[in-house]
């Protein structure tokens, strides 16, 4: 994620920032703009429409906005939508269909720290035109998600089902995450990294089911029509993954399933290029390794990069994480980056790059999802269910 800067008076911002520390002023993410900007009310009107900050009143822009329903009713979202748009909520938020109980203090802050991730991705989804930021017609594009709490007798699994992605909301609490991430043996567990994870089976339905590619990605992967729930069973009876699993996965749980290969893949695809362009917004230098005069290079950003180098991404990345690892050692933190890609996981990396960046999946986040049995109904909805206690 790119660091913005204010409008008003070019202050550093974070992307959960929803007001500048330096001005005062407001500050709303505008999809449309993919970017993090001064807001202020528009003069005059008294429906709740804000535009754009600047100081040359000469050069304004005559967009108007409305803060997300999110933001208004309970500070949780810093989005803003377009003055046309039927909805009342945000592009993100309104792909949330199912909320935990709010009325329990504790949920309210997990449902926040979920959302806060959930937009992140929204974000990377988007510079990667995965998903639409033209929702002006009032549709919902992408995933749907529900977050649950669990109840007596009822068990809520993490999971992917035709375009349906439900989180646990226990995974928003840290010390439960840790406890289930040494529980397993991960190395890495996050709501983002889940969020990454299942939005992978969404989009191996768009850009892999039917696509023309399922050939290809069975001889990369494997068949996928082999039965899932028994090769988890076998995953988690065998004690995880096999020796040696290093040489062809980027995690152990890849080893459990081709779809579950995809989707872990998938998900540091998305590390990576996020990664790549925070590094890039800091104008990060790192020395390439095997280069010959050993200067430092400028990271660069991977989503300007016009010929969409997949060499050129990973000859950076690897010094750029040694870097990461280094100064979180320097903090007394384990690695920040906890893996070490092989020539096989690279293999399947440059597989979902190029899936992403081929011509047809440029427009992979217009309309429905085909495979999704939940899409109408989703799409109906202007405000997301609240789950009962």
């Amino acid at each position: 994620m790119k660091t913005f800067r204010c409008d008003n008076c070019g202050h550093p911002l974070f992307f959960e920032n929803v007001q500048c520390l330096q001005c005062g002023s407001a500050l709303a993410f505008l999809p449309d703009r993919l970017a993090l900007c001064a807001v202020e009310p528009v003069p005059g009107d008294a429906s709740g429409l804000w535009q754009r900050k600047t100081r040359n009143r000469r050069k304004a822009d005559q967009r108007r906005y409305r803060l997300c329903g999110n933001h208004t009713l309970h500070q949780a979202c810093n989005f803003a939508l377009r003055s046309g748009d039927p909805n009342a909520l945000c592009a993100s938020c309104r792909q949330t269909r199912l909320l935990p109980d709010l009325s329990v203090p504790e949920n309210h802050d997990r449902w926040y720290r979920i959302e806060i991730a959930k937009r992140r991705l929204f974000y990377t989804l988007a510079k990667l035109r995965l998903v639409s930021v033209d929702t002006t017609d009032g549709r919902t594009d992408g995933p749907m998600f529900e977050f649950l709490a669990e109840l007596p007798g009822q068990q809520v699994l993490t999971g992917h089902c035709q375009g349906l992605i439900t989180l646990n909301i226990a995974e928003a609490d840290d010390d439960e995450r840790v406890r289930r991430r040494l529980a397993l043996h991960e190395p890495y567990r996050t709501l983002l990294g889940h969020l990454r994870h299942e939005s992978g089976h969404f989009y191996w339905d768009r850009l892999i089911l039917g696509s023309g590619r399922i050939d290809a990605f069975r001889e990369m992967f494997g068949d996928e029509q082999a039965n899932y729930g028994q090769a988890l069973q076998n995953h988690y009876a065998a004690g995880g993954a096999p020796a040696g699993w290093q040489s062809r996965h980027v995690s152990a749980y890849a080893t459990a399933h081709p779809w579950e290969d995809w989707a872990e893949t998938w998900a540091h695809y998305l590390h990576m290029v996020d990664l790549m362009e925070t590094a890039s917004s800091y104008s990060t230098r790192v020395v390439v390794p095997g280069s010959e005069d050993e200067d430092p290079e400028e990271v660069s950003n991977p989503f300007d990069a016009g010929d969409n180098d997949f060499d050129q991404l990973v000859e950076q990345w690897v010094p750029l994480t040694l870097l990461l690892n280094s100064l979180n050692r320097s903090l007394g933190q384990d690695d920040a980056y906890p893996f070490a890609l092989t020539a096989g996981a690279l293999e399947k990396l440059r597989f979902v790059h190029d899936v992403i960046h081929a011509p047809q999946a440029a427009g992979a986040g217009e309309g429905a999802d085909a495979a999704s049995c939940q899409s109408g109904e989703a799409q109906a909805a202007d405000q997301p269910v609240v789950s009962p206690p």
